[in-house]
């Protein structure tokens, strides 16, 4: 499996890899003298794209907060126990909640942390349910059975039709637990099982739950459906656990996952790997041509994992409060090494394969 378990986040221990700015260093191989990898602006130009523009706004993904009750090995947020001064206020979210509505957005895509720890977040949910808008929640599972004010979640989903994105790294507990942390399995399939209770996954109900799935060490996800069908098999015959969808999705070179690299040494081997995969063909669907991803205080960026590089929108409006639609709509993507997660062989975004 190869990725240690970890109790505190990288802010917390003073990791180097804590700071963004590090971070970006590392992506832009400044101190690589030997096994250099193609820059990414230049392997798209090579295929005849400039650069990237959002073709509409469609998604509204809120980062709620970095608090979690889980310290992930490989969560790109850095979440954990640890992190509890970044979640959204009531204001922020009132705000995000004014510009769905004029805006017209589709989706509300609701991840952390764990957001439903953001005292505010069931509002936000019902709020947003009312305004005739989708609501997806990136659910750890564990949540649900970490303390009894969590327990009525499957419940409070079921009521407000929320599509609840679950992460599952395997069917087996010994590869699960070792990506997320000792007792993650069990707790995960107690809550799928209350999930499917409240009618989550079943033949005959509008209630989605998908679950999505990322490597345990340096390599590239395997085939998104074969893997939703043994999963499936899996789930079924040993927990008799039902889900809709399985989303695979690579695990991009940032935050825990590339202080893994780093220190197994296998960065340079996982870049090469995905620039030797990169598909032309998963530029048309990236997600950040119809998604706004804001972060817990509000400031917006082109992805999730851009907000945690802090590669804020260029051009005036790059907070909530100054947002422009005109120029939001004409702004150039901003790109980076680590885009090479989202472009290799079946593309990867936040709902799995795009090519």
């Amino acid at each position: 499996m190869g990725v240690k378990q970890i109790s505190k986040s990288l802010k917390a221990s003073g990791n180097a890899l804590g700071d963004h700015f590090y971070q970006l260093k590392v992506l832009s191989q400044k101190d690589i003298q030997d096994g250099a990898y193609e820059n990414f602006h230049k392997k798209i130009n090579a295929v005849g794209v400039e650069f990237l523009k959002p073709t509409q706004l469609e998604i509204f993904q809120i980062n709620i907060g970095k608090l979690c009750n889980q310290t992930c090995s490989h969560c790109h947020v850095d979440a954990g126990p640890d992190r509890k001064e970044e979640n959204m206020s009531f204001e922020t979210l009132e705000r995000c909640l004014y510009l769905i509505k004029t805006y017209n957005f589709k989706k509300v895509d609701i991840t952390g942390g764990a957001p439903e720890m953001n005292p505010h977040f069931r509002w936000f949910v019902e709020e947003c349910t009312k305004a005739g808008v989708e609501v997806m929640v990136r659910c750890n599972l564990t949540i649900i059975k970490a303390n009894k004010k969590y327990a009525d979640l499957p419940e409070f989903f079921a009521a407000n039709k929320v599509h609840v994105i679950s992460s599952l790294p395997h069917f087996s507990q010994s590869r699960t637990d070792a990506q997320r942390g000792d007792g993650v399995f069990q707790d995960s399939i107690a809550a799928l099982q209350m999930l499917n209770a409240a009618g989550y996954g079943k033949e005959d109900s509008d209630l989605i739950i998908d679950l999505v799935y990322n490597p345990s060490g340096a390599f590239l996800p395997g085939d998104q459906a074969s893997l939703e069908s043994e999963f499936k098999r899996q789930l079924k015959r040993k927990f008799d656990i039902v889900f809709n969808h399985l989303f695979a999705i690579t695990n991009l070179p940032i935050s825990r996952f590339l202080d893994y690299l780093l220190e197994t040494g296998k960065y340079l081997d996982y870049m090469h790997q995905l620039v030797d995969a990169f598909n032309p063909a998963t530029l048309e669907g990236v997600m950040c041509k119809n998604t706004l991803s804001i972060s817990w205080d509000g400031f917006m960026y082109d992805c999730d994992f851009n907000q945690m590089l802090d590669l804020k929108f260029t051009g005036k409006a790059k907070h909530i409060n100054d947002f422009d639609f005109e120029e939001v709509m004409n702004r150039k993507i901003i790109l980076n090494n680590h885009c090479y997660g989202c472009t290799a062989g079946a593309g990867s975004s936040c709902g799995g394969e795009i090519a």
